[in-house]
């Protein structure tokens, strides 16, 4: 099985388990309407509410980076700053400040929302305890910014990232780096460190016939 045919069937399954989690997801949301109909607890309904929100909020993101309609060419990178922006609203500690309207370095084509995202998610878990993640173009590059208070990439997730790394040495932390070093290849991307210090981290992308 070649690499296309492997991120294919990936993306195949983890739009089935983000599929089949939605429904159940969505009842939930249901349910909290008719507690408030037959007057519940406000604070009850609003811990649920929330819950659900971001459960629905996560599958969506999730979906988008691995599934494969995440690779449709027809999706703007506004959808792409929509859905961020909720996968990260319930932890209170991450922001977004990039305009999704810009010139962002790389042109519309098929992979970019799902690699787009997923370097949002790769800034995302460089920062512990949390900070501010900006998107710019560096002339045919992408330029991914994430900074705040101890700003790092853990160990391996560059090796994961870069496939310079045995299997038997990815663990669940490393997983989201490795299958974005994979997703990248398959699409025509690369992606790579671009800057790390104190505080500071940037990741590079360029699609694969720019240096």
């Amino acid at each position: 099985m070649n690499l296309n045919d492997s991120i294919r069937i990936m993306e195949l399954l983890a739009s089935k388990i983000c599929h089949d989690l939605i429904s159940p997801v969505g009842a939930v949301s249901n349910g909290v309407e008719v507690l408030e109909e037959i007057g519940a607890e406000d604070d009850v309904i609003e811990l649920i509410g929330f819950s659900a929100a971001q459960a629905n909020a996560k599958l969506r993101a999730l979906r988008l980076a691995y599934g494969l309609g995440g690779s449709d060419d027809s999706i703007r990178a506004e959808e792409v700053h929509k859905i961020f922006g909720d996968f990260i609203a319930g932890e209170n500690r991450l922001t977004q400040d990039w305009d999704p309207y810009a010139d962002l370095g790389i042109p519309q084509c098929e992979g970019f929302a799902k690699i787009m995202l997923c370097a949002l998610i790769l800034a995302s878990e460089a920062l512990p305890k949390g900070g501010i993640l900006r998107i710019k173009a560096d002339g045919d590059a992408m330029i991914v910014y994430g900074e705040g208070e101890n700003a790092h990439f853990r160990e391996g997730y560059v090796h994961a990232l870069e496939h310079s790394i045995a299997i038997d040495n990815i663990s669940p932390k490393l997983v989201h780096a490795y299958v974005t070093g994979l997703l990248s290849t398959n699409y025509g991307f690369h992606i790579a460190v671009d800057e790390s210090q104190d505080n500071f981290i940037s990741l590079r992308l360029t699609t694969a016939n720019v240096s």
